[in-house]
Formats: structure tokens, sequence, C-alpha cells
């Protein structure tokens, strides 16, 4: 088969042959159709990102994705040769332990054990078959409406689903996305419309980007270009929320300044949820008596839920989620290079995909 291999992280990236995988225990060989590339995927790959972990020799980069099921091994019992699949990067170790490893195939793992599953799954989906675990697959064969390239851009939703799940957002509530202008968090405005939220305040610099995102949503989404102010930018979110806001979803991207966050922190109501997902650069100073005296309540969410995929699908599948705002851009299997540029130029509703089938 041929597969796009990554000799490290700062190495070359290259197309090369390589034996199509044969299925091990509790693992499916999936034939792949589409997969969706990383909008930081150029700095992966140049070894830009400290804080990744990849395998200790040559392996196939690439993490979510869709394909259809080519073979499956020993101890997998539902899925079966032919069957569509969702396939997600995020891999939990099932031992019955109280931390259990968790790894990102074919991007990254941390930790002892991690590095150990790194080693076992180190390669991802940038190849024309993938062997991965049985329980990081989705059934998708239900989803007729919905192709393979529109499949792969679930990938943009499901990570801020696990951060809205983790946020307990409840229908009628009212939401605050911080960094709402990049990829994960236009994707968490469009969602917690979806979800049910009653006003969700788009909170960014761009304020041109932020008034095409708040061009969907159905009138519910609110842009906000912040000053840089947090007590100042607070009182624009909460005029912007009609009063304070019940759930904060913060997915700041390598954020160097902490006051995006700060602001939608103080724009909380009381006992109001902070949930963090993104990535800062510096220490975030929490106000330790506003939070005693507010009882907010802070928490971090590292990705989502073994059955967020298929959770995902059937609320998509309610027409709920306003899907087309994103726009995909499709290459070709051998235009891996260049999907990798467009993607880290590419707009917060705009999604990268690679098409192993053209």
């Amino acid at each position: 088969m041929k597969a796009w291999q990554l000799t490290r992280l700062g190495g070359e990236l290259k197309l090369v042959d390589l034996p199509t995988p044969e299925p091990r225990p509790g693992s499916v060989v999936v034939r792949m159709q589409t997969s969706a590339v990383m909008s930081y995927m150029r700095q992966y790959v140049a070894g830009e990102l400290p804080v990744y972990h990849a395998p200790d020799r040559p392996f196939i980069p690439g993490g979510n994705g869709v394909g259809i099921v080519h073979s499956v091994g020993k101890d997998v019992w539902h899925m079966k040769p032919g069957q569509r699949v969702v396939i997600s990067s995020h891999f939990v170790s099932s031992e019955n332990v109280s931390n259990p490893a968790q790894i990102l195939i074919g991007v990254t793992a941390s930790g002892a054990a991690g590095h150990a599953m790194q080693s076992d799954w180190p390669d991802g989906t940038l190849a024309e078959y993938a062997l991965l675990p049985a329980s990081t697959l989705t059934p998708a064969d239900a989803d007729a409406d919905f192709d393979a390239t529109q499949l792969a851009l679930f990938a943009r939703f499901v990570v801020p689903f696990g951060g809205l799940l983790r946020g307990r957002l409840a229908a009628g509530e009212t939401v605050a996305v911080s960094g709402a202008t990049g990829a994960y968090g236009s994707a968490a405005a469009l969602l917690a419309v979806a979800l049910g939220a009653s006003r969700v305040v788009a909170i960014g610099r761009n304020a041109k980007a932020l008034h095409a995102l708040a061009g969907y949503g159905r009138g519910r989404i609110v842009p906000v270009a912040v000053t840089g102010d947090a007590a100042q930018d607070a009182e624009t979110i909460r005029d912007a929320a009609r009063g304070p806001v019940d759930l904060a979803f913060d997915m700041v991207g390598n954020a160097r300044d902490p006051n995006m966050t700060l602001a939608a922190l103080r724009s909380l109501a009381r006992e109001g949820r902070l949930v963090l997902m993104g990535s800062m650069a510096v220490d975030l100073p929490l106000p330790y008596t506003e939070v005693m005296l507010n009882g907010w309540e802070i928490m971090g969410q590292f990705m989502y839920p073994r059955d967020a995929f298929r959770r995902l699908l059937a609320v998509a599948g309610t027409g709920a989620l306003e899907f087309g705002a994103l726009r995909p851009m499709v290459f070709g299997m051998t235009e891996l290079h260049a999907a990798i540029e467009c993607a880290a130029n590419a707009s917060g509703l705009e999604c990268v995909v690679v098409d192993h089938e053209r």
C-alpha cells in the first residue's frame, strides 16, 4: 500500500510503499476514504510542538478519518468487512485501573504507559489501509445522508463536544466561547447552539472572523471582540449574553496572554462553570477569592468519551447542527504537503480533508 511516513518529528515526511497491515486480536484493518488534517500539522511535522511525543521509529501520522472495514481480528464481534466507520485517534486503555493511559494514535502520547501504548499502536490514518484498535471505530452505515468527506468534518466537532459534555451544558443556558475564531472554537459555538444553548457569545480578537461565525447559529451567536482588559471584556460578554453566563468554554490556542480566558471566567454567573480545552504558553493566574466567593467550577478536559462520535452523529441526524457552516477543502492522497500548508492558513470555518481515493 501507499502510506505517508514521518521519520521523526522534525524529520522527513514522504510517500512510501509499505506492506498492507494484517489484523491482530482486538483490531480492525480499515481501507481509508478520507482523513481530517489538523490545523497545526505543519508545526507538528516540523517538530515545533515540544509537548507532542511521537513513536521512536518512522511512523504513519494522521488522526481522525473515515473508511470501510477491510478485515477484522480475533475478539472483534461487531465490526464486519464492508462496514463504513468513523475513526477516532483517541485511544484509551481498556484495563480496569483507576487512571487508564490514553494516546492519540498517529499523533502523540504522554507518560510511561502512554508511550508503551504508542509503541504498540504507532501508525495513524494517512495511508491506504490503517490498522486500528476496534474501540476507536464508530459504525456510520446508518448515516447515509453524509458522504465520506462530510463525515471527516465531524472530527472538528467531536473535540468541543467532549468539553460541552464535561461542562454539563443544558438546554436554555448561555455559553461564552473564548478562542471562537479557531478551528475548534468556531465548531464549539455552532455545536452549543445545536445542543440547545439560548445564546452563545463568540469571543476572540478577529472581529471580521467573529462576525462571519455569527452569520450562522440561527441568530443565537453574538460576536465580542476583546480588548485585552479582562474586567472590561467580562462586562461586554455579560452584556452580549444579556446577563451572567452559565458556561464558559475556553479553546484558546497557545495563548501568551491569559486575559481572554480570565474575561470568560469573570463573565460567569454564581456557580457557573469554565471548561479548559485549549492551550496556554503562560500560567493562568486564578483569582482565588473571586473563585471561592462565586462558587465557580473550573474543569480541564482532554478529548471526549468513547461514545462521542455515535452521540454526535445522532445530534447531526436531528438537523439541529448547522453542519453546512464548515467548508471542506479537499486534497488528493499525493497532495498531503499542499494540504498541510492549506490547513496552517485555513480559517476557523474551513476544514482540510485528504481524499484517499482521489
